[in-house]
């Protein structure tokens, strides 16, 4: 055969396998994410229930592996990445989630299988102590030569103590096989392996997608509230961050309008009963009650002059600060400068008109 005969059979495709190709070309550029799965070993009927569970959230595409090489060669774009994974039984699987949900979906997919001789064990097996269910008979010789503790006991088998009779990466022997199957043990998970997904312009392997949920949304919850902190203790403005720096600026404004006594609407409800709590703190120093006033003998200090207008504004930032660490998501217009000395007012007014008629 010349070469250029040669060239001409090699170009030439059949009319079934160009469809096939063209379908396959179109799947993959149907969906946002695709990637390969190994469907090795997933008896046809476990297959399609899998299907069903995924319909709506994800699709699985099987052919054979030389049209689907093909096809990711021929979208190109980065999907060529895939070619390396397309060996042995695989299948494409596309979604237009996001790759960690679908490698989750997947996950969750699978079920516990039977195990048969000559298969790698994927995990430690052991037979659990308990009732065989089992009538007396050879059945529990059987369990012994796999290496189980068991005997007869008021007229069952059972096994007397949890019996590790495999490790992980041994091979399955014949008579095991058929004492797990007896039992009704199902020592390994079947599934759509993925292993790699394209999306957004990246290659995913199976490790980078197994992350735990909980842990990463309380990473990133972490980093929100210490943002926030950050943007509060810094006076940086953001949507999240400016009720709380308002209303820590008035805290602030509050605490230098007391220390300097401004005369404000707001203020001289405090100003009052500050006046009022230091004078009630002096006639608790006169040991001469004729000296006083009727209204202020065996009186006890006020507890508002122990505090002063420093610690107002400490307090007002330390409560912006810990409301900036709490909660990221707050609402922040919520948060208002307490004012423990309004109910203080009228007793005040009275005790300062007492003392000056």
């Amino acid at each position: 055969m010349s070469e250029a005969e040669n060239v001409r059979k090699t170009e030439t495709v059949p009319a079934w396998k160009q469809a096939e190709v063209d379908e396959l070309v179109d799947f993959l550029k149907r969906y946002d994410a695709v990637g390969v799965v190994g469907v090795t070993g997933i008896p046809s009927r476990q297959l399609q229930a899998m299907r069903r569970e995924l319909h709506g959230k994800a699709e699985v595409r099987m052919s054979r592996n030389t049209l689907m090489a093909r096809a990711v060669e021929q979208v190109d774009d980065g999907l060529e990445q895939l070619a390396a994974e397309i060996s042995g039984e695989v299948a494409f699987v596309g979604t237009n989630d996001n790759p960690f949900g679908l490698f989750k979906q997947l996950e969750a997919s699978k079920t516990p299988a039977p195990i048969s001789a000559g298969e790698i064990a994927p995990n430690d097996i052991v037979i659990p102590e308990g009732d065989t269910g089992i009538d007396p008979g050879p059945f529990v010789g059987e369990l012994q030569t796999v290496g189980a503790s068991a005997r007869i006991m008021e007229g069952t088998i059972k096994v007397t103590e949890d019996s590790h009779v495999l490790d992980a990466g041994e091979e399955v022997s014949e008579d095991l096989a058929n004492v797990l199957s007896e039992m009704g043990i199902e020592p390994k998970e079947v599934g759509l392996d993925l292993r790699a997904v394209y999306a957004d312009g990246v290659l995913f392997e199976p490790d980078e997608l197994a992350i735990d949920i909980d842990d990463y949304r309380a990473d990133v919850q972490a980093a929100a509230s210490a943002a926030r902190n950050l943007s509060v203790n810094a006076a940086y403005p953001t949507t999240q961050t400016v009720g709380t720096l308002l209303a820590k600026a008035a805290g602030e404004a509050k605490a230098l309008g007391l220390a300097a006594a401004i005369e404000n609407e707001e203020l001289v409800p405090d100003l009052i009963a500050r006046a009022d709590a230091q004078l009630r703190t002096l006639a608790s120093y006169i040991d001469d009650e004729e000296a006083l006033p009727e209204e202020l003998r065996g009186v006890e200090p006020a507890a508002a002059a122990e505090a002063t207008e420093d610690d107002a504004q400490d307090d007002e930032e330390d409560s912006a600060a810990e409301d900036a660490d709490a909660d990221a998501d707050a609402d922040a217009d919520a948060a208002e400068p307490e004012d423990d000395s309004d109910d203080d007012g009228d007793d005040a007014g009275d005790g300062l008109g007492a003392m000056f008629g």
